[in-house]
């Protein structure tokens, strides 16, 4: 199947159910900057279930697919690539993270910013751990804070694999920010590993509270109730 192919029929699967008036109050909810159908995600999902399930011929393909959805200028279009990818992350690997990369930056924002880092950190998770997180060690020095942010949430879900050294670099790396959506992406990434070592995380919340914002501590810590602090933070 053609990219063009696909993208025609997931059109055909989600246009007909747009909803003016819930597309008028999803797009103010996102500041007015993109234009939506109105598909809330389990109509969506539902609708081109069987269409992201289909099996591809080779990864570049599937990034082809991917790609002519992104040039639909709904924001649902992109939504669906990114579950698209999703579902058929197995066919990914670290040499198709530079394509994922330009979708990442196009008209990027924090909903298809997050659902690509998704993408991304299960790709890494699979693969060649190291290498991908070198990709990440040099993403969280990039010019653009979304990259950025990638890199700071990429290991999220990963539970007693994440790698906390390069979790704690890289938040301390990026601790001077005051961009909101790095400080966020922070206390997130933080109090994601919590939830498996949250002494740990206290501790370095702790020995860090005068670099880390307000905003990252709060969020890093805030399911941590009665967490004794470990004695030293690796």
């Amino acid at each position: 199947m053609s990219a063009a192919g696909f993208a025609a029929e997931v059109d055909a699967a989600l246009a007909p159910l747009a909803d003016p008036a819930r597309a008028a109050g999803m797009r103010a909810y996102m500041g007015n900057r993109f234009p939506f159908l109105g598909l809330p995600a389990p109509i969506r999902r539902a609708a081109v279930q069987a269409l992201v399930a289909r099996p591809w011929a080779s990864a570049d393909a599937l990034l082809d697919a991917a790609g002519a959805l992104w040039q639909r200028p709904e924001r649902e279009y992109r939504y669906t690539a990114i579950d698209l990818l999703l579902r058929q992350r197995r066919q990914l690997g670290l040499d198709h993270v530079s394509a994922m990369r330009v979708l990442l930056e196009t008209d990027p924002w924090w909903d298809t910013v997050d659902g690509l880092t998704a993408v991304l950190g299960k790709v890494i998770h699979k693969a060649d751990r190291a290498a991908g997180q070198g990709m990440m060690d040099a993403w969280v020095g990039d010019a653009s804070f979304w990259v950025r942010r990638a890199a700071m949430l990429h290991q999220l879900g990963w539970r007693l694999d994440t790698d906390r050294a390069r979790l704690f670099g890289h938040a301390i790396r990026l601790a001077g920010e005051t961009e909101f959506f790095i400080r966020k992406a922070i206390g997130w990434a933080l109090r994601d590993y919590a939830r498996w070592d949250g002494a740990a995380v206290q501790s370095f919340v702790a020995a860090n509270e005068d670099v880390l914002s307000p905003l990252s501590r709060r969020e890093a810590l805030k399911h941590l109730h009665g967490i004794v602090p470990a004695q030293t933070v690796m």
